[in-house]
């Protein structure tokens, strides 16, 4: 027994410490409505943005606007949905963005069916009052909400010890300006100190490649406008990876 709880104390702590990396509701917020007033090739719409961490938990749900109604409704559950997804595909030597999942999910791809394979819990989804939604008291926070969304917006997080520490969700514009105010968030909040992913550049941003229904790579995303598109190639540059140590 004596051996017992200092392991149990240690893994507490471990937990504890884990939690602590992860960023306010205010962080969020204030990060998220600088990145939103820029120009992320979209319909600059007001944004949810979720982070859970790596045992799936709502740890933050944040918006950019003033009030829920701001944002598109249906917006909160897919970010959630999204971080989810980020953070249950996602290991410790690859980062899998949900927008880089698209491809292999359609018909005939290597991964059909996996969105339906972790369905979202409708009783958490819904729960508690609308008036707290977007706030420090969130009822997703603190529970597991599951889901599996394919198109952009979702990341996984890193701290700069390069531990994976959950996933960030961004809902509430064209799914491409999702991606990009992901990308830029999870960098303003240094939580981009990822492993490497199936990119051509080595990492998880988008991949647009899909013409005539095909993606060249298998883990392309469609494009939005010409303008998110471009935007998009620069992010390895214009919001770089931090250099591993």
């Amino acid at each position: 027994m004596s051996r017992v709880l200092p392991i149990f104390a240690l893994f507490v702590v471990s937990l504890a410490v884990s939690a602590a990396e992860l960023p306010s509701n205010e962080t969020v917020q204030k990060a998220l409505r600088t990145i939103v007033a820029e120009k992320n090739g979209g319909f600059g719409l007001n944004m949810w943005a979720t982070i859970v961490n790596r045992d799936a938990e709502v740890v933050v749900v944040a918006m950019s606007g003033v009030g829920r109604g701001d944002q598109w409704p249906g917006s909160r559950v897919i970010s959630a949905q999204k971080a989810n997804t980020a953070n249950a595909f996602s290991l410790p030597g690859l980062s899998v963005s949900t927008a880089q999942l698209y491809a292999a999910v359609q018909p005939g791809g290597s991964l059909f069916g996996l969105q339906e394979s972790n369905p979202v819990d409708a009783q958490v989804a819904y729960a508690g009052k609308a008036a707290d939604f977007g706030t420090t008291k969130d009822p997703l926070i603190g529970k597991r909400i599951g889901g599996v969304n394919v198109f952009g917006g979702g990341l996984a997080l890193y701290g700069a010890d390069g531990v994976l520490l959950g996933g960030l969700g961004l809902s509430g514009d064209s799914s491409v300006a999702d991606h990009i105010i992901a990308w830029k968030l999870r960098h303003a909040l240094d939580l981009d100190h990822i492993p490497g992913g199936v990119s051509p550049t080595g990492d998880d941003n988008m991949v647009i490649d899909i013409e005539n229904g095909k993606s060249a790579s298998g883990w392309g995303h469609p494009a939005t406008s010409p303008e998110a598109t471009v935007i998009v190639k620069a992010l390895p540059t214009s919001a770089a990876i931090p250099k591993k140590k």
